[in-house]
């Protein structure tokens, strides 16, 4: 990408479309063959990740025993009508839990950016074409190209890897992202978009990655509950007219500068935060006897 802040994306933003920026931004040229084969490659990763969900077995469990089945189980329970929210949330947590188990469960998603916030982008984004039936397949695949260049100056400026950042680079960036689609989504500004990406990252400024025995389970599915949830109230913010008083490329330098000094045993080590509990140390050592 030739800008390498979310200020000049926004500022190329301001004479055409942010989607279509991001996307001629992509293209090694600007013809219609090329811009038809960037928007086949995107439909392609739509296309799996609604199968993903789809395709999700409640009955399929991980090898570890750690994860499966609570998103069917989530989403009976909110057929019910006795969850607190609205039917999208709820759909929204369900099929974050659903993509996530599909990861642990060794089944094709979509990294997004990463396999481990392989759920926040598809739980915002699916529920949100059925809940607003109108939403053409055209305009969920430019959301998906705006969550995309958001992610990818995140990715240049920063990191989008728990192992150099932690957790706020991995769901952290997927909220931001996530943010900054559902607000293009609901006809918000590029200045809107840049908002929900900024508060989205700042609001899980600092979150650890420290995975129970090292898999992509314990608690990275349900985290990727909260990008998504995360991405749904700073969207309604940033659609209120509310800002991020600290800019979001500053809100990006700020994650890799905590990332930097963060502790080597909350970065995906295994070694720190919740898998040194007593509970995740026996979880980890009755996995090693399996």
């Amino acid at each position: 990408m030739k800008w390498n802040s979310i200020a000049e994306l926004v500022a190329a933003a301001q004479s055409a479309p942010i989607w279509k920026v991001i996307l001629e931004d992509d293209l090694d040229e600007i013809t219609p063959e090329h811009t038809e084969e960037a928007i086949r490659r995107m439909q392609l990763l739509w296309d799996t990740m609604k199968k993903t969900v789809a395709e999700y077995d409640p009955n399929q469990h991980s090898l570890s025993g750690l994860s499966g089945g609570d998103g069917a189980r989530y989403a009976q329970m909110a057929d019910t009508g006795k969850l607190l929210c609205d039917n999208y949330l709820n759909q929204v947590i369900a099929t974050a839990l659903k993509t996530g188990e599909c990861n642990a469960c060794m089944k094709r998603i979509v990294a997004a950016p990463t396999a481990g916030s392989c759920g926040v982008i598809p739980a915002v984004l699916i529920p949100y074409q059925q809940a607003y039936p109108d939403t053409t397949e055209e305009e969920m695949l430019h959301a998906l190209f705006v969550s995309g260049g958001f992610g990818t100056i995140i990715a240049e400026r920063a990191s989008i890897s728990g192992a150099e950042a932690g957790c706020q680079a991995e769901v952290g960036a997927a909220s931001a992202m996530a943010a900054a689609a559902l607000t293009y989504l609901r006809g918000g500004t590029p200045d809107a978009c840049a908002n929900a990406c900024a508060m989205a990252l700042k609001n899980l400024l600092g979150l650890v990655c420290d995975p129970v025995a090292g898999l992509v389970e314990v608690p990275c599915i349900k985290r990727n509950v909260i990008g998504a949830v995360n991405a749904i109230s700073c969207a309604n913010m940033a659609l209120a007219g509310i800002v991020s008083h600290i800019p979001a490329d500053e809100v990006i330098d700020a994650m890799e500068e905590v990332g930097s000094v963060m502790s080597a045993t909350l970065r995906e080590t295994a070694e720190g935060g919740l898998a040194a509990t007593p509970t995740g140390q026996r979880l980890a050592k009755g996995l090693q006897h399996k």
